[in-house]
């Protein structure tokens, strides 16, 4: 069986945007929620979307406290390795994504970073918390 590097590598992007998507999700979520919040919107308090942002914002948190490596980074590592490319040699789009995600700072800054943005998003979940159960549509008046 002859082995295929390339969908090593592609995989290895696959994860990458992956990874990209959920840190835009955290930070997104939040500047969209706190938006939404000051401008009325409905979807910013479904229950579903604030549990989710929630909890991968706690997921991040933790794994910063505990000194425990992304298993997206881990599992992007191990594909690049397994393709044949130690770092992002071969990938502009992996080059840049890979940029934008991965900031050289001291373990403590990033435990500091994570936590205070975590704080943030359980303020605000406190100020703007999300609604229960399925909110009913206002019906219109009958007549005329």
């Amino acid at each position: 069986m002859t082995s295929h590097p390339e969908i090593y590598l592609w995989l290895a992007d696959a994860v990458l945007a992956l990874h990209l998507a959920v840190v835009l999700f955290v930070v997104v979520g939040l500047v969209l929620t706190l938006v939404g919040g000051i401008r009325h919107w409905r979807w910013v308090r479904n229950g579903w979307f604030r549990w989710c942002h929630l909890a991968t914002i706690a997921v991040v948190v933790a794994q910063a406290w505990l000194g425990i490596l992304c298993p997206l980074t881990t599992l992007e590592m191990w594909l690049r390795a397994s393709g044949g490319q130690p770092g992002y040699a071969g990938s502009f789009i992996g080059h840049w994504m890979q940029q934008l995600l991965y900031v050289q700072a001291p373990a403590w800054v990033f435990v500091a970073a994570y936590s205070l943005f975590g704080l943030l998003v359980v303020l605000v979940w406190w100020r703007l918390p999300p609604r229960r159960g399925r909110v009913r549509q206002q019906q219109p008046p009958k007549g005329r």
